[in-house]
């Protein structure tokens, strides 16, 4: 079983680019809760035929995929239905990102989790690195790539775990206010230090 480092971060962190240049420099395997959260609504996933079969054909778009702005729409004002919905995908989540860390053959794995403290997902991991930015690091960021307003990201602030909760579960932290603020030499560090434990966690396994 690889050693696993879980990222995580509130929106706007960098915790993508973070887990990208370890990637990038030492070529470790990354297992990505959001591209897995798309893919278990694919057309023909047991995920999408579940949700057609709740809502109905008119949530799926005329291609077969799923209508998102539709399902938010349904759910939006419905706890009930929402609490439906994370039953139904959160499980298929894990799942798919067990099984995806279980084929990882770099020395250890980054699970990049946006919301590992809102989903309670530290269980997952071995250790957890916390991408850590200041707030209004996150409204400026955010404002800039998803070309919304001030309202909207507080908004989407409002709705994640605080920094404070989130760093109250870090192992490690990387502070990421700065632009090309010597991350790489930041992640290099990190990367011995992970490596030092992959292998200590095989040694203790195989005693």
């Amino acid at each position: 079983m690889s050693y696993v480092v879980a990222i995580t971060g509130g929106i706007g962190s960098g915790k993508t680019t973070v887990a990208d240049r370890f990637q990038a420099l030492y070529n470790i395997n990354i297992v990505d809760a959001d591209i897995i959260a798309r893919e278990v609504v694919n057309p023909g996933s047991e995920g999408l035929i579940q949700i057609e079969q709740h809502f109905g054909p008119q949530i799926l778009l005329d291609d077969g995929h799923l209508n998102r702005a539709k399902l938010r729409e349904c759910i939006f004002s419905e706890p009930s239905e929402k609490q439906w919905l994370n039953d139904l995908l959160h499980p298929l989540i894990r799942s798919e990102m067990q099984r995806q860390i279980a084929l990882s053959t770099s020395e250890y794995t980054l699970l990049v989790v946006p919301l590992l403290v809102e989903n309670k997902l530290q269980y997952l991991a071995n250790r957890v690195l916390v991408v850590d930015v200041l707030e209004q690091t996150q409204i400026n960021r955010t404002i800039n790539r998803d070309k919304v307003n001030h309202q909207q990201v507080k908004a989407i602030l409002a709705s994640q775990a605080s920094r404070e909760e989130r760093l109250a579960i870090a192992d490690d932290i990387i502070n990421n206010d700065q632009q090309n603020n010597d991350l790489d030499m930041k992640i290099s560090l990190l990367h011995e230090k992970y490596l030092l434990l992959s292998l200590a966690s095989i040694n203790k396994e195989n005693e």
